[in-house]
């Protein structure tokens, strides 16, 4: 079936909207930090209160079988407006610790019915050729995460509270253009009974469990390696007495991942998604193995290093998510993508909060080895065979 030229292009602007919000408190966070006096160690837990969010976001939506149940395109629109207002609560004044983590809680929260329901919407639309369609739909995520770095490293929007008032703007503008443009997808298979089982059976079907699993691998390594890349770049700054751009560096980083999803998803309809993610996961995995090696660079080759990393560490994602949805019948494919999704995120609080501890125990330097193990679980699970 040819679908409407608009669909795809519609879903991947309204994706890239709607998660900028997604870092958007820690591309502020030292403004924040120096604003209300709140001490250091309140970075690892700002950074996990979002992915906690997610992670009771996509448990109490997968149960319930929400995208699958419900217009995903109603879902999406009503939880891009929740967040843009969870994301403004940072530019309140009077805003405490409390507040703070609450704040990034439920934009993380509301961000369950975003990503992996517009990752739903495009299964419904692309029968064949979802790898392609979803490569273009996390570049958009990944992007949309590194617009606040992005924009708080250029003039646009230098300021804090104007960080966080376009990211708003634009995540409740993505909500709405994609109610109004993408209906209901042709492939959409509505689940009219709830099933509390559905879950846990997916775990049964060996595919769907190698996808999944490989996933979990991947995603110990993705959001710790974000979340740490700017300290990693101001510590090489002031190691080497370079003069870096933290802000802009860090969204340079991540958005080049944007473009590796993309052109891994168009690389996928040539060998196939699992050998996409197969050659991302040993190229992000051997460098976190010699990522202590890159800090003893000259400027320009750490930066090349450091780019070369995020572009290799994402380019699997979207591809894994074309396995698990490619594993399932199409009446459970938006649960089987929310449950690994709210399983993934629940593994980043670990790896982020293990890197979070080791920072105040071990160089720098030193700090992304263990990230390693990821990559070499992923490789594990997509190499096994049925016994």
């Amino acid at each position: 079936m040819k679908q409407k030229l608009h669909i795809l292009p519609i879903i991947i602007l309204s994706q890239f909207a709607c998660t900028s919000t997604w870092f958007a408190g820690n591309a502020i966070l030292e403004s924040l930090t120096k604003k209300l006096d709140f001490g250091a160690d309140i970075v690892s837990h700002v950074i996990s209160s979002v992915q906690f969010g997610f992670i009771i976001g996509t448990l109490i939506f997968g149960v319930l079988m929400i995208a699958d149940r419900f217009s995903p395109s109603r879902v999406f629109m009503i939880c891009a407006f929740l967040a843009s207002v969870s994301n403004l609560t940072l530019i309140y004044p009077n805003l405490n610790v409390g507040g703070l983590l609450l704040a990034r809680f439920s934009t993380g929260f509301f961000l369950a019915g975003i990503y992996p329901v517009g990752m739903k919407i495009a299964a419904d639309y692309y029968e064949k050729g979802l790898g392609k369609a979803l490569g273009f739909l996390v570049g958009a995520l990944v992007l949309g995460t590194a617009f606040p770095f992005l924009i708080k490293g250029s003039p646009l929007a230098s300021h804090p509270d104007k960080v966080i008032m376009l990211t708003s703007g634009i995540t409740a503008f993505g909500g709405l253009i994609l109610f109004l443009l993408v209906p209901n997808g042709p492939y959409r298979v509505a689940s009219t009974t709830l099933k509390f089982d559905a879950g846990p059976k997916l775990f049964k079907n060996f595919e769907f469990k190698k996808a999944a699993f490989g996933y979990f691998g991947h995603m110990w390594e993705l959001y710790a390696f974000w979340a740490f890349t700017p300290i990693a770049i101001q510590y090489f700054a002031i190691q080497s007495g370079s003069d870096i751009s933290v802000s802009l560096w860090s969204g340079i980083v991540i958005a080049l991942g944007g473009l590796s999803c993309a052109y891994g998803g168009i690389l996928s309809q040539r060998i196939g998604s699992k050998k996409v993610a197969l050659i991302a996961l040993i190229a992000s995995g051997f460098l976190c193995l010699i990522s202590p090696l890159l800090f003893s660079l000259p400027i320009y080759l750490f930066l090349v290093g450091w780019c070369l990393w995020g572009i290799a560490v994402t380019a699997d994602s979207p591809q894994f998510s074309n396995l698990v949805a490619s594993a399932v019948a199409p009446e459970l494919k938006g649960t089987a993508l929310t449950l690994v999704n709210c399983i993934g995120f629940a593994i980043t609080i670990i790896s982020i909060q293990l890197l979070g501890s080791l920072q105040s125990i071990i160089s720098i330097d030193l700090l992304f080895i263990p990230l390693a193990i990821g990559p070499l679980l992923g490789v594990y699970y997509l190499l096994i065979k049925r016994r």
